[in-house]
Parts: structure tokens; sequence; C-alpha cells
């Protein structure tokens, strides 16, 4: 099994830790790489909430909780960060972090079922314990909804003929493992792309669909703003460019303020802005990319809270 190796490590913590002594939040725990680098760069008085879906993730949470008391774990989706913070008794933080990329264990271990290159059940459920599996919602998605989702999810060019040939071959048995359904797409796509597996897009859409990701992300943007204290920093890193632009698209709505229309003339310096938007986006180095190729997507945006 390969190590997780943390994306962007050094720069998401060296953006996130403004205060030391302040209260920050790991919405993606993991395995714990973001949040030890944190807790290495908190002082005593600092603490770390950590949340996960994946009872995995708990497990490795809860080690680290006994080694070091400033982190505390909550199981849930990082869409109930103002509910895990209620049960923390914090009223605001300092920081929120999001990797919202799958962990490498979770896509070494077969029967996790998210990859495709190993053969296992076809669950793709973050929280194995709640929820429809993948293969449950491929039993029962509708064409049109599984085409929508293929597009939109995956941007997969192909997204009719795969979606055509997983509904034919469920009609003639019912697919429920990994590298079933791999096969499926793979002899429907009729163009692979270069170094990228015929079944990639695929998958990444339905596991999407599986763990309402894009959801969880919409409620999670409703909410960040009211979370943090002023001043507080939102890092978030994607690697879906559909989770980049919802996180883009908030960050400069939430900077650019509410301005009155057009016709009424104000002062810039009126307009009531909640967030400001702190550099450019970040994306990994040559040195991470050598090392670590799941960085290759990953892309980096950093705002900070106003008022």
């Amino acid at each position: 099994m390969s190590e997780h190796l943390s994306v962007l490590l050094k720069e998401a913590v060296e953006a996130l830790v403004n205060d030391s002594a302040g209260r920050y939040i790991d919405g993606t725990f993991g395995r714990g790489g973001h949040s030890r680098a944190i807790l290495h760069a908190l002082g005593d008085s600092g603490r770390l909430l950590g949340i996960d879906k994946d009872p995995r993730a708990m497990e490795a949470g809860q080690l680290m909780h006994a080694a070091d008391q400033r982190l505390t774990m909550y199981q849930g989706s990082f869409a109930d960060f103002d509910v895990a913070m209620e049960t923390a008794g914090w009223a605001n933080v300092d920081g929120i972090l999001l990797d919202l990329g799958v962990s490498s264990p979770q896509l070494d271990e077969a029967e996790r079922g998210f990859s495709f290159i190993r053969d296992g059940a076809l669950d793709m459920r973050m929280n194995p314990d709640a929820g429809v599996s993948a293969a449950q919602w491929l039993a029962e998605v509708g064409e049109s909804e599984l085409i929508r989702v293929l597009r939109e999810y995956g941007e997969e060019r192909f997204a009719k003929r795969i979606a055509r040939a997983i509904i034919e071959t469920r009609a003639e048995q019912p697919i429920t493992r990994t590298l079933q359904l791999a096969k499926v797409v793979t002899d429907a796509n009729p163009a692979w792309e270069k170094h990228k597996h015929p079944a990639t897009r695929a998958f990444q859409a339905i596991r999407i669909a599986v763990n309402n990701e894009l959801k969880d992300l919409e409620s999670f943007l409703e909410k960040a703003v009211d979370g943090l204290a002023i001043g507080g920093r939102l890092v978030v890193i994607s690697f879906h460019s559909l989770e980049d632009r919802m996180v883009k698209q908030f960050m400069r709505r939430e900077s650019r303020g509410e301005a009155p229309p057009a016709y009424i003339p104000v002062r810039d310096d009126t307009i009531k802005r909640r967030l400001k938007i702190v550099g450019k986006a970040i994306k990994a180095g040559d040195d991470e990319l050598s090392s670590n190729q799941r960085a290759r997507s990953a892309v980096m945006r950093v705002a900070q809270r106003l008022a």
C-alpha cells in the first residue's frame, strides 16, 4: 500500500495558521498529514478540530488525539463543521482547511471500491456505514441522470455511450465489482486519453454522486464565512474543475460584496465585503510533482474574513 502524501502541505499550513494560539479546523482529516503539520505550527494553547466521514480516518485521528490532546475529532461531513464547532463549544475559528481529494489509502484498499485497477466490491462511499453504495446507485439510477452525472461530474465526452453500456449491462447482470464496471466503461470509450485510464472520469463522476461531494461543498461554502473569526483564513485545495470553480466564484463574490444597482452612486468603501482573497491560486511545484503525481491537478485558494 502506498504512503499518503498530503498535497501542498507546507503552503497550506503557512496560509492557514496566522495565530499559534488559535483554533483551527481540518475539515478533511484523511490520514492526518495536514493536521500533523498544523499541530506542529500551533503552540500549547492552540487547538485543532479534525473532521472526516471515513471510519478509518477517525481511527487514525483518535490515535493522534491520544498522543496530542490539542486535537479533537468529529465524524461527519465537512459541511457539518458548524455542528462540530458547537459540539466542541467553539463560537468561531481562526482558520478552516479543506483538501477535497481522495486519500491514497482509500484508493489502495480494493474493498473500498474507489479503484478501477484493483478488484473489489463497488462501494465508493467515504463512510461505508452510511448512504447508498455505488453498486446500489448504478442499479437504480435512470439513464438521463447517469448521462448528466458522467457529463457534469466527470466531464466525460462520451457520457451517452458509457451510460448506455452501463444500462445494457445491468439489464443482464448486476454491476457489483470495480473491475467489472471499469471494463464496461473501457469497452464503451472510443477514444482513450494519453496517460489516463479510460474509466478515470466515470469513476470520478460516480464517486462524486454517491458521496454528494458537490452538494456538501455548496453547503459548506454557504456557512464558511460565519464560522470564521475576523481575520480567520479559509484554505481550500481542489482537484476537480467543478470544485475549484465553485470555490473561486464564492471567494470572488464575497470579496466583491453586494454592490447596489449601477444607477445608484455609492463610494467603494461603503460596499460590505466579507472576504479578502489572499494571493493567487497556488499549484504544486516541480519538486512536489516529482514525488507525488497526485498533486498535478491540485489548486489551492485562500481567503481571509474581513467582517
